[in-house]
């Protein structure tokens, strides 16, 4: 089995979330197991009713001296990059069940991309040996 590529998603910024999105895409065209933790702001662009709205860019996402961003225009929603991603192979994404709880998050609330909620634990638990990235 290849090494499992781990994201934990803290920002819930389009920038950021596009981001992890490609990554995921990437490795799990590589054949490589995805696993996603979904806390705090990103996880409140998980909600159904939150995922197509624009989420802003982090401070850092556009060019000094330019209203560009750095994410180009034309390119596929990032949910839709996940989906992708979910097509292509092995991505579980997860909800942090603390989150969960901090924001008052009913597991119905969050679009079908949410595969479960677990605890920091578990999420290491399939984190194993492999890469671990935050964003």
């Amino acid at each position: 089995m290849s090494e499992s590529v781990s994201l934990v998603l803290f920002s819930g910024t389009d920038d950021k979330l596009h981001a992890a999105a490609t990554i995921a895409a990437g490795a799990s065209a590589m054949g490589r197991p995805v696993n996603v933790l979904v806390q705090f702001w990103a996880l409140d662009a998980f909600r159904k009713e939150r995922i197509a709205l624009d989420h802003g860019l982090a401070f850092d996402a556009v060019r000094p001296g330019s209203t560009t961003a750095t994410v180009p225009a034309g390119s596929l929603p990032w949910a839709e990059t996940f989906r992708q991603a979910k097509e292509l192979g092995d991505v579980q994404i997860r909800a942090c069940s603390a989150s969960m709880a901090l924001f008052a998050i009913d597991p119905s609330e969050l679009d079908p991309l949410v595969d479960d909620v677990c605890g920091i634990a578990s999420f290491f638990l399939d984190v194993g040996d492999g890469s671990l990235v935050f964003i």
